[in-house]
């Protein structure tokens, strides 16, 4: 298999496996969590190959998972005792914990083979070169084993937990009442957030694993308001935005991790503007059509207050509205049949314009429109 293939079957696994447990991240609204997970598992790496001097991914994932539940107990017990917000105690936390690995890495580098650059940066470019490798047999690359089992254990703990995980994501207080312990399934999704990090990091770093945590599913959220559609979406998002970064990277001769963070920002971008119901030009025409339906059915309502036909000049003084606005309005109404303009510029109401004048009849205010 070529090394090209390779970088990008392993960035495709980890944005997957990134966004699937990062979509329940950003749903219960523990996105900044999932970032002071992704840096204070470091001193759990650092300490578990301190300890043992194997770089075992099994040995570093449960370092890093206790660190990251650690992490979690740390910031609920401070924000518990109601001296600090819950921001406020993630920032004291992880930056401590942090720092901690930052230490042992930066002050033992005899005992401790780990670098700092490659932490938070990573260098996914060196994937093809790990093998892994049982009793001189080359199973292939050694990301494929980690990285694909993480995905699957993800796969797995969502599935089998999904109706919990969904019931106490949106009302843990229904979730307690009912017999099932939200704060063991906070703890168990905690728990596979940093057993999914560190399996990350050889390939990513910490910087570009808090990106495919959060933006695939901050970007499926806009597309779509279903929980299955929203962790599908996050999921094919961080594959997809893996791979497009790396061929970026390869047009650019640039940074892999940069490209495939730029990648996920430009996804979120283009959702963010063009989301169907809820990006930006999508509500600006929303508003622009209940503004334009607001003053065709005021209009309507005030000529079918009116006994006789209304000259359509008289319009432009009664609403204080350019000649502009007024004639749109009445184009509208005639368009649906509501209004009559005659020969001589006079503007009657018609038969189905008693639903739009009953709307109006409890006394609405003219704003002035310009």
């Amino acid at each position: 298999m070529s090394a090209s293939l390779t970088i990008m079957i392993v960035g495709a696994l980890v944005g997957a496996s990134c966004g699937l447990v990062g979509s329940l991240l950003v749903l219960r609204r523990l996105a900044l969590l999932g970032d002071a997970i992704s840096h204070s598992v470091l001193l759990g790496i650092v300490l578990v190959f301190w300890a043992t001097g194997s770089r075992s991914p099994v040995l570093m994932a449960l370092g890093a998972g206790t660190v990251g539940i650690l992490t979690v107990a740390l910031v609920s017990w401070i924000q518990h005792t109601g001296l600090v917000k819950e921001d406020a105690a993630i920032g004291l936390v992880f930056p401590f914990l942090f720092a901690l690995g930052v230490v042992i890495v930066s002050r033992f580098p005899a005992q401790v083979h780990i670098d700092v650059d490659a932490v938070l940066y990573g260098e996914i470019a060196y994937v093809p070169l790990y093998r892994f490798e049982i009793f001189g047999w080359d199973l292939g690359t050694q990301a494929f084993w980690t990285v694909g089992a993480m995905l699957l254990l993800d796969a797995l703990f969502v599935t089998v937990l999904f109706k919990e995980l969904k019931l106490s994501t949106f009302d843990a207080g229904f979730t307690a009442a009912i017999g099932m312990s939200p704060l063991l399934l906070h703890y168990l999704l905690m728990g596979f957030v940093s057993a999914t990090t560190v399996v990350a990091f050889d390939a990513v770093g910490a910087i570009l694993v808090v990106a495919l945590l959060i933006v695939p599913a901050a970007t499926a959220q806009l597309l779509t308001q279903r929980l299955t559609h929203v962790i599908v979406l996050s999921v094919a998002i961080g594959a997809g935005s893996s791979i497009v970064g790396y061929w970026i990277a390869r047009l650019i001769n640039g940074s892999i991790a940069g490209a495939i963070a730029s990648a996920l920002g430009l996804a979120f971008l283009a959702s963010f503007l063009f989301a169907p119901a809820q990006g930006v030009v999508a509500r600006l025409v929303r508003r622009s059509r209940q503004r334009r339906t607001f003053i065709r059915d005021l209009v309507v309502a005030h000529i079918a207050a009116k006994a006789e036909p209304v000259p359509l000049i008289s319009l432009n003084r009664d609403f204080h509205w350019s000649p502009q606005l007024t004639n749109r309005a009445v184009h509208d109404a005639r368009a649906r049949n509501l209004l009559v303009l005659d020969d001589r510029g006079y503007v009657r109401a018609t038969g189905a314009s008693k639903n739009a004048a009953t709307r109006h009849s409890m006394g609405v205010s003219t704003p002035g429109y310009h």
